[in-house]
């Protein structure tokens, strides 16, 4: 058997060069697919007489790649690559968006995620790979590429994309309101439990006192990131289970000096996937952390990278991971503690505000409210005229607090926010109990409410 070099787990980025078939490899990869393939071989591996024939017999998630292709596949992992700025992952009606970088050139020529690209250059992308279609798609920087969308809604549109170099930010960060640390992970590149554990404690010196792990989008990357990056969480010792071809087993996760609180809440998508879910999977099944969000992609399925004797490189399912203990991740995807029909980190943060105001009521909550919305608190007795200004909030959530006038009208305070709110977003009013009525009495306890604000 081929010495393995260390296991991927994910989606691509578009940028590969185009695969070429080396009838001298043919042999060689036949024999480590009959070894170590798990998964379904849809024809006669006998039959074949290339390797590309063989590749197309197995999952979507196993290639070839030539040198310059294989270079070109870790700078992906790594974040650093030429392309329209796509994560990209194989869809039954062609190639599926996961994901969009903000700044490349397919952000600006309005691509989203969910659209499928169902054609290169008039060619249909139906039945090619995610490495025939990048080879369709890639070429000189600065020139353009003709790709026809399937959109969400069953539309379909045609643009000419610019292909340019870019770089991506692995991992972004922000103090919230109510010192909620906020960190998203992009990619499970080598260095990206490092970069998460860097951006913990710059948030931690800034005063964070709870967590939200973003790993939406993310569609993977490095199983040992993920072994590490799950040993960042209290309780969970064990990082998956694995179902190889010939044994299954459990691996521990990797223990780390920074551990996230108990009650960090992690966000996921419907285009989470791989190490993503990996990661989801250990700390559902060890109530290691708070999941938030959508059914995840559904991959679960791990991939090594094969070194051949021309220095070219298979890469090929060899597994299926689950959950610590046992939670299937393969097709069906993972359930969220918290499922959100709108994106996670509104709920997420809502709840870390509200689990530190103990001695607060929740009031009921104000849906689809306009942007122009102002809003009157009413109290059984007149309030007290100096009203200190943030004795009153109103949080913009995922963000920071929103400037408010307030105005006192008897026993009815009025808030009106200084600027429309935003479509789409959510928010939290706040009323502390640090307000008084006139005769100096202040309110027993603070109140809460949850705002949603209507589409434009």
């Amino acid at each position: 058997m081929k010495k393995m070099i260390p296991i991927w787990l994910g989606l691509l980025l578009l940028f590969i060069l185009p695969t070429q078939s080396h009838a001298a490899m043919f042999d060689e990869v036949k024999s480590i697919i009959q070894n170590d393939y798990v998964g379904e071989i849809k024809g006669d591996l006998n039959r074949a007489t290339t390797i590309d024939e063989m590749i197309e017999m197995l999952d979507p998630y196993s290639a070839y790649f030539t040198k310059e292709e294989f270079d070109a596949f870790t700078n992906s992992i790594e974040m650093t690559t030429v392309g329209i700025g796509v994560v990209i992952e194989k869809h039954e009606k062609g190639i599926l968006i996961v994901d969009v970088i903000e700044g490349g050139s397919a952000s600006k020529a309005g691509v989203v995620p969910g659209d499928i690209i169902i054609a290169v250059n008039g060619q249909s992308t139906a039945d090619l790979s995610i490495e025939q279609t990048q080879a369709l798609i890639l070429g000189e920087a600065n020139t353009t590429v003709e790709i026809k969308f399937l959109k969400e809604d069953g539309s379909t549109t045609t643009k000419k994309i610019t292909r340019l170099p870019f770089s991506l930010p692995n991992v972004t960060s922000e103090l919230l309101y109510g010192n909620v640390g906020y960190i998203a992970l992009s990619s499970f590149s080598d260095n990206g439990t490092t970069l998460v554990k860097n951006a913990y404690t710059k948030l931690k010196t800034q005063g964070a006192t709870s967590f939200i792990l973003d790993l939406q989008n993310n569609g993977g990357g490095y199983v040992s990131t993920a072994e590490k990056l799950i040993g960042m969480f209290p309780n969970a010792p064990y990082a998956y289970k694995l179902k190889e071809s010939t044994n299954t087993y459990l691996e521990p996760s990797i223990s780390q000096s920074v551990k996230f609180p108990k009650d960090t809440r992690l966000l996921v998508n419907r285009f989470s996937a791989s190490a993503s879910e990996m990661t989801a999977a250990a700390l559902l099944d060890q109530n290691a952390a708070i999941v938030y969000g959508e059914t995840t992609y559904g991959k679960g399925t791990m991939q090594s990278l094969y070194p051949l004797s021309d220095g070219s490189y298979l890469k090929l399912t060899m597994a299926e991971f689950f959950g610590p203990k046992g939670t299937v991740v393969k097709n069906v995807g993972l359930k969220p503690h918290i499922v959100t029909t709108t994106d996670p980190i509104f709920k997420a943060h809502y709840d870390s505000v509200a689990k530190k105001l103990s001695n607060y009521k929740e009031g009921k909550a104000l849906l689809n409210v306009p942007t122009s919305k102002t809003f009157k608190i009413s109290f059984n007795q007149p309030v007290k005229n100096s009203l200190d200004t943030n004795a009153i909030e109103l949080v913009e959530l995922s963000g920071s607090k929103v400037e408010v006038n307030l105005e006192i009208n008897n026993n009815q305070v009025i808030v009106k926010p200084v600027k429309p709110l935003k479509a789409g977003y959510q928010y939290m009013l706040i009323a502390h109990p640090t307000i008084q009525a006139s005769n100096g009495k202040a309110l027993k306890s603070g109140q809460y409410l949850h705002i949603t604000v209507k589409e434009s």
